[in-house]
């Protein structure tokens, strides 16, 4: 596999990273992807609780967990307490309820802060693939597999693809500090 093809490979999955932590980070909005890291002891190991239970958002402020098995809903009720998300459950018959409470202030920027974290962690990824990139491309030229002007319009390519991913890790955390901040 080429170093450009390579380079490519390795900053998407650093966007989808990325993705995968601003999905996890709480909005004023009641999301069944909130719970997507919850791990619930279950059948005597360690579930995840999309694998043993629906989630669903039937209103802006609360989340319905229908697990598939009635007997984990304490189990699932610990979970979802252990995973420290700000939110207690409350066991409703056969179901699990949350109620997301409102965000003040001091949340909101605290969530927006967790926002640029994570998207200069996601930044810091991408520019050291590039010099990985970089690297790669300079050895290849030292052991004579590619010629001089290759290399230079081979770091041109890795330098446009870190701008684009950079521009993309912006834009996602752009987006989620918005819904962070709507009221």
């Amino acid at each position: 596999m080429d170093i450009l093809a390579q380079t490519k490979a390795k900053m998407m999955a650093a966007i989808d990273h990325l993705k995968e932590d601003l999905k996890a980070i709480r909005t004023g909005r009641a999301n069944p992807s909130m719970l997507d890291g919850v791990m619930v002891e279950a059948y005597g190991s360690q579930v995840r609780l999309k694998d043993i239970a629906s989630v669903s958002a039937p209103e802006p402020r609360q989340l319905l967990i229908t697990p598939f098995d009635q007997n984990t809903k304490g189990s699932i009720g610990k979970g979802i307490e252990k995973a420290n998300l700000g939110v207690m459950p409350i066991i409703d018959g056969n179901v699990v309820r949350l109620k997301i409470p409102p965000m003040d202030d001091s949340v909101r920027k605290e969530m927006i802060k967790l926002c640029h974290e994570k998207r200069e962690k996601a930044k810091v990824t991408i520019r050291n693939i590039r010099r990985d990139g970089n690297e790669g491309a300079r050895k290849q030229k030292a052991d004579g597999i590619i010629p001089e002007d290759q290399l230079k319009r081979l770091e041109k390519q890795i330098q446009e693809l870190t701008d684009k991913f950079c521009k993309e890790a912006d834009d996602l955390s752009e987006k989620k500090e918005k819904e962070v901040s709507v009221i």
